[in-house]
């Protein structure tokens, strides 16, 4: 497989401050401590490509900045000019949880530009598939404001363009980061051409959204799959759900391209979540996602980099997604596998399954 990389040193100069946890701002009932969507995870990640070999074989994708044409499909012209503003500035706070700092209103469009990049690159068949490892994330901007560390909605921004430009009509979009993927999921609420699924841990972040009962609106009812997992989920129930919800989705809707909104904090050690998923079950997941794609989209699977804040775990999640993206086995294991994989109930529990059966009921409203 020709598995593409996009990746750009200015990813990780987008500043976020020193807030803990990315909930309170530091002051003096809270110390400062390095802000959680920090550079550290995604270096990490491209540093494990590196040492394991993987990245020699993977084809380097060349990023340059999304356009306003391009951002205004989604956002707001007011929000877009906000963001300059205030990077020009100095920085300041998108909306809601998401500060940046001088300069990350550029980088922003890059990360955006980014995910462009890989979907244009996969449907022109320079490559089988690919990975943009950009930054900042994307998947919980709106269209009037920033939320959750993100500033624009950079999977959202590249459906609209391949929508709009390169003759793509039905898209899918599987998020599998821990938190609820909001803006995405209200970019396209009333589109019956776009399928959104989202895994998240229930009622984390955002609290009031990803409810199984948000199924879409208008012509896009039933286009629009939650599937809100109990905290404690492991590989059983990640595994079900997909075996139950998101394969059989995919399978009503065949898309012509599957982008995936592709956090790692679900993994077992994140700081933010409370979820026990380990570097096979990325790994497998996206070996299921592959051989869907096979079936109806002729391979195009791209992936978008989210969340994932365990700088030390984090990594090897990622690499095992990009072994099987690229089909190549690089030198480094998992030196983390064998403890995480053993912990208590990895295997699907009764209340899990309960809550992966109501999202299956959703799948009659597919059409």
């Amino acid at each position: 497989m020709k598995t593409g990389l996009v990746s750009h040193e200015l990813y990780l100069w987008h500043d976020t401050g020193h807030s803990p946890l990315g909930y309170v701002p530091a002051g003096l009932n809270a110390e400062p401590h390095f802000h959680p969507e920090s550079s550290e995870s995604k270096r990490r990640f491209r540093n494990l490509l590196e040492v394991s070999g993987v990245l020699e074989h993977l084809v380097e994708l060349k990023a340059k900045p999304a356009t306003l044409e391009q951002v205004r499909r989604f956002h707001t012209p007011s929000y877009v000019q906000r963001i300059k503003e205030m990077s020009d500035a100095g920085g300041g706070d998108a909306g809601e949880l998401t500060p940046f700092g001088r300069g990350s209103y550029e980088i922003a469009l890059l990360s955006a530009g980014g995910v462009i990049r890989a979907v244009e690159a996969t449907l022109a068949g320079e490559v089988d598939n690919a990975y943009a490892l950009v930054r900042p994330p994307g998947h919980h901007a709106e269209a009037g404001r920033g939320r959750g560390f993100c500033l624009f909605g950079n999977v959202a921004i590249a459906i609209m363009h391949a929508r709009a430009k390169l003759g793509v009509k039905r898209i899918a979009t599987v998020d599998w980061d821990v938190h609820h993927g909001n803006g995405t999921q209200g970019a396209f609420y009333d589109d019956p051409n776009v399928l959104t699924i989202s895994l998240h841990q229930n009622r984390l972040y955002p609290v009031e959204s990803g409810k199984v009962e948000e199924r879409g609106a208008g012509a896009g009812l039933g286009y629009n799959l939650n599937i809100p997992l109990p905290p404690g989920s492991g590989a059983g129930a990640y595994l079900s759900a997909f075996d139950r919800v998101v394969v059989p989705a995919l399978r009503k809707f065949r898309p012509e391209l599957i982008l995936v909104s592709s956090g790692f904090d679900a993994c077992g050690f994140d700081p933010l979540a409370r979820m026990m998923l380990h570097s096979e079950t990325y790994r497998t997941m996206t070996r299921v996602l592959k051989d869907v794609a096979s079936e109806f989209s002729q391979g195009r699977l791209v992936l978008a980099h989210e969340g994932g804040y365990s700088a030390v775990y984090a990594p090897y999640c990622g690499l095992a997604v990009m072994e099987e993206l690229s089909g190549c086995r690089g030198a480094i294991e998992d030196p983390f596998l064998a403890a995480v994989s053993s912990w208590g109930e990895q295997d699907l529990q009764m209340h899990q399954a309960q809550a992966i059966d109501r999202a299956a009921s959703n799948l009659d409203g597919l059409c």
